[in-house]
């Protein structure tokens, strides 16, 4: 069974019309069937009246002739006129043609002389007998006649359909597109909800029938917002209030290192001191991250962040002695104007750089790009990755690997925070020589 989704409003539009067809071909199959009854009735009624009206005529006409073996043929009185509709014969009581009409054949026709309708494939014939039931008059009609009436009448009834039908399922498109509105309208307000956009469903026009779909939808969202909002409000203040003893436990570390130069505690202590050092890095990331999920992507104005680049890579290189930067702009001295978040823009480019310097072979500089439309790159030189899928690095505490230092938070912040900037992070691994090169790619928004 196919998964695939299927329009509500498409099935119905095909479904009625479906049926609205069919409902049309019935009742004109069984309005032809009626119609071709009717039509028997009226050429059999009609066939009977003119026999019975003809056997006088023919009578006083063959007694007023001669006697002879061959039979009398009528002459039409009127030679524009052919009807081969309706033919006629007077026989006797044993078979005999006496008289016929022009159009008929001098051979009797295969109707027995008894009164009444008979009929073959081809023709309808009416018998009658004169009053002493020594003379017969047959007169016959041709069923292609009646069928050629049956045809034009059932496409009299076909040439409307052909029109109505159309206009027909114009109006049920019509009508369920209408009808189908308020639950497109639904259908959009939910799917521009997500985790940045959790505004409750504002339509104040649905239907009784959907209406209790948004109210639920709006309190689970309500609910869903209550929940993400306590939790980033434990993650910040967590991170906040941990802070001071953390940096105050990390001095007092730094100082018993230097202070058992020669004791065999030291290990223990420059250990303890690592530890430190990794739990402010993950407290300054859950604080990141926190931001990330408050919504600090977009400003609302635009800001030219040559000058966040320049003060963030500053900051990056006084901070990492020991790491090279390459840095290219282009165009040169052009300023790049977004409306973006300056302390969201400048987080997401710490991430990428301190993520180069973590995860960077050593000797291979860092380079960081800032194109004029609106790229962000920075790239370094990477041992091959465990994952072939770069994308799964976007994850929340998923790192390239175990024994390399760091949260595992850095890109899931960046990826987190270009999603509420309106832009993207592209993440590619392509190689390069005897090694890899890690590229990561801030596409930023348009004006």
């Amino acid at each position: 069974m196919s998964d695939r989704p299927y329009s509500l409003a498409r099935r119905l539009i095909l479904s009625l019309s479906g049926l609205l067809c069919l409902f049309w071909v019935l009742a004109v199959l069984l309005g032809a069937h009626v119609m071709r009854e009717e039509f028997d009735e009226v050429f059999d009624s009609a066939l009977q009246e003119t026999t019975e009206r003809l056997v006088p005529l023919l009578v006083d006409d063959l007694y007023r002739r001669e006697a002879r073996q061959e039979p009398y043929r009528v002459n039409d009185t009127r030679h524009d006129v052919r009807d081969d509709y309706l033919t006629y014969q007077l026989r006797d009581a044993s078979g005999r043609v006496l008289l016929h009409s022009a159009n008929a054949p001098s051979a009797p026709y295969a109707a027995p002389l008894r009164p009444g309708f008979w009929s073959d494939a081809r023709h309808r014939v009416f018998t009658a007998e004169t009053v002493s039931g020594n003379l017969f008059v047959q007169v016959t009609d041709s069923l292609d006649h009646r069928r050629e009436a049956s045809r034009e009448g059932a496409f009299a009834l076909v040439v409307p359909i052909m029109v109505i039908l159309p206009l027909g399922m114009l109006a049920i498109w019509w009508i369920i597109r209408r009808a189908v509105a308020p639950v497109e309208r639904l259908l959009d307000a939910v799917s521009a909800r997500d985790g940045a956009n959790l505004a409750p469903i504002e339509l104040p026009d649905l239907p009784k029938e959907l209406a209790p779909i948004s109210r639920s939808i709006n309190k689970l969202m309500e609910r869903l917002e209550t929940a993400l909002q306590a939790e980033r409000d434990l993650a910040a203040n967590s991170a906040h209030e941990l802070r001071t003893p953390v940096a105050g436990a990390l001095a007092q570390a730094e100082l018993l290192v230097r202070e058992l130069q020669a004791s065999a505690a030291r290990p223990r202590a420059e250990q303890v001191l690592k530890g430190l050092r990794r739990l402010s890095t993950m407290l300054e990331k859950l604080l990141q991250l926190a931001r990330a999920e408050a919504g600090i992507g977009l400003s609302s104005e635009a800001v030219d962040l040559v000058p966040i680049f320049d003060l963030v890579l500053g900051d990056f290189q006084r901070a990492h002695p020991s790491a090279a930067v390459e840095v290219r702009r282009e165009p040169p001295g052009q300023a790049l104007l977004r409306r973006v978040d300056p302390d969201a823009f400048a987080i997401a480019l710490k991430n990428l750089l301190e993520n180069a310097a973590r995860h960077g072979l050593p000797g291979h500089p860092i380079r960081a790009s800032l194109l004029a439309d609106g790229l962000v790159i920075v790239e370094n030189a990477s041992a091959a990755l465990p994952e072939a899928d770069v994308n799964v690095f976007r994850q929340r505490f998923r790192r390239g690997s175990p024994a390399t230092p760091g949260s595992g938070l850095g890109l899931a912040i960046v990826d987190r925070l270009m999603s509420q900037m309106g832009g993207r992070l592209d993440l590619a691994c392509l190689p390069a020589d005897d090694k890899s090169s890690f590229q990561a790619t801030l596409r930023l928004p348009q004006r």
